[in-house]
Order: C-alpha cells, then structure tokens, then sequence
C-alpha cells in the first residue's frame, strides 16, 4: 500500500529530472481510505504528510524542497495553513507562491504542490 494518494488523473505523482524532483499537486486525502480529512489546519498537515511520503520514497526530506506553490480556496485561510506550513520547513526556506483558487478538486481547502532538488 502506497504511502500517499494515487493521482486522480492522467498525471504522475513525481516526476525525476536529473538532480530536480516535480511533486505533483497534494491534496489532503488520507491515502488508507481516500477521503478527504476535515479542516484547514488538518488539510495542510495532511497535503504535507503525502509530499513528506514521496520524499522519503526517493530517500529525501524536506530540507531537499527548494519551490513551493500552495492553493488555497479561500485566501482567509491563509494564516492557518502558513502556521502548519511554517512547522515543516527550517531556514533557509525554500521559494514559495500561494493563490486562492476559484475550487480545488475533491472541493479541497488546499493543495501543494513542490520542487525539490537531490
């Protein structure tokens, strides 16, 4: 059993470019049952923890991430997805965007998605 969710579509979960590492978008689904988990704070630790399953897959972590991009569906919850965000990385951290996003599939809070390098 994978330790994240198998993609819902026609696209790869990661992607290896030589020394760079393409993590599809995360969302929060719990990849033992496939259900979305519930809240902000909760979906931010959850889309982590699936992009933290594909590092380790490839033997790397978080410190490997150099971009992040993060969807949000509702920009009002920024503060709480950037307080659980802020828990996962250390200095220096990695180049990030964020954008409220019209819906996410799964009608998800937010989904991330990562560059990392080996």
């Amino acid at each position: 059993m994978s330790k994240y969710p198998k993609a819902i579509g026609p696209y790869s979960a990661y992607r290896v470019c030589g020394d760079l590492i393409f993590i599809s978008g995360q969302l929060p689904i719990n990849p033992t049952d496939g259900k979305l988990v519930d809240g902000i704070e909760a979906q931010t630790k959850r889309s982590l923890e699936n992009i933290s399953a594909v590092l380790s897959e490839l033997g790397l972590g978080f410190e490997n991430i150099v971009k992040t991009t993060v969807f949000l569906s509702n920009i009002g919850n920024f503060a709480k997805m950037n307080e659980i965000y802020g828990g996962y990385f250390k200095e220096p951290y990695p180049a990030r965007s964020a954008f409220a996003v019209k819906d996410l599939p799964k009608d998800a809070m937010v989904e991330i998605e990562v560059i990392a390098k080996k």
